[in-house]
């Protein structure tokens, strides 16, 4: 199994909470998104990272010279990181392409090990990770789900859309082999089409509405996470997410 980290962004709109720095080397609790990423993985079955860098690469290269672990660690750098996310999971084809299971994660996320652990060991070979517990709005990035099938994965859900739940996407996902070949081969496609502007989430959506039944979801209602976007984001780790993660990083 492999996993790739995505974190070429420049993270604009943390202001001065990002520092110049990436937003994966924000630090909670004196340690880095990105070493937490690292330490948790470390004790699964990926024995393969692969993070995609853009923005002040090397930043990301001397975090990495300090990490201790088994996993083999590898860097694909996004040097067109503006451009939009879609752009930096084509730079992660050759992983995807590989033939080996994939979990797919976004670098600002602050969460307890738990939440990747039930991406690890589900029995879903291709998987999002639901939670029904999220403030309203254009920001979230929502799944819908209808007679307990995903129907819809987007921020903006048409008017018309039925459905019985609706949950925020934890931005983790696991595809299998031939799965994660065909989010590849729509990468590639998005790119040759129009070049950029387009969020990866859009190329995984249309595989999901092209074959509903191949995807399934885990409910991970109730357990401490949060994505860092914004200023409040950081209070919000810091204050609220950091002090209910139970398990340790080391």
């Amino acid at each position: 199994m492999k996993a790739i980290i995505l974190a070429a962004g420049i993270g604009k709109r943390l202001g001065d909470h990002a520092a110049g720095r990436p937003k994966c080397l924000i630090e909670m609790g004196g340690v880095s998104l990105l070493r937490r990423h690292l330490n948790f993985l470390h004790d699964t079955t990926v024995s393969e990272v692969v993070i995609v860098t853009g923005y002040r690469q090397q930043d990301i290269v001397d975090e990495l010279t300090s990490v201790r672990t088994q996993v083999n660690i590898s860097t694909r750098f996004n040097d067109d990181f503006t451009r939009g996310s879609i752009v930096s999971l084509w730079h992660a084809r050759d992983a995807l392409y590989s033939g080996a299971e994939i979990i797919l994660m976004d670098a600002d996320v602050l969460y307890d090990r738990e939440v990747i652990q039930r991406l690890i060991s589900t029995k879903l070979p291709n998987c999002f990770l639901l939670d029904r517990q999220f403030e309203a709005g254009d920001e979230p990035v929502k799944l819908c789900v209808r007679n307990g099938r995903l129907v819809e994965f987007r921020k903006q859900i048409d008017d018309g859309l039925e459905f019985d739940l609706q949950g925020e996407s934890v931005g983790f996902f696991r595809f299998s082999p031939a799965m994660a070949a065909r989010l590849a081969d729509r990468a590639v496609e998005y790119l040759e089409r129009q070049g950029h502007g387009e969020p990866y989430e859009e190329a995984i959506r249309d595989l999901l509405l092209a074959d509903p039944d191949a995807f399934g979801y885990e409910d991970i209602t109730g357990l401490p996470w949060i994505e860092i976007d914004f200023p409040e984001d950081v209070r919000r780790a810091e204050l609220e997410i950091l002090t209910n993660i139970k398990t340790d990083t080391d």
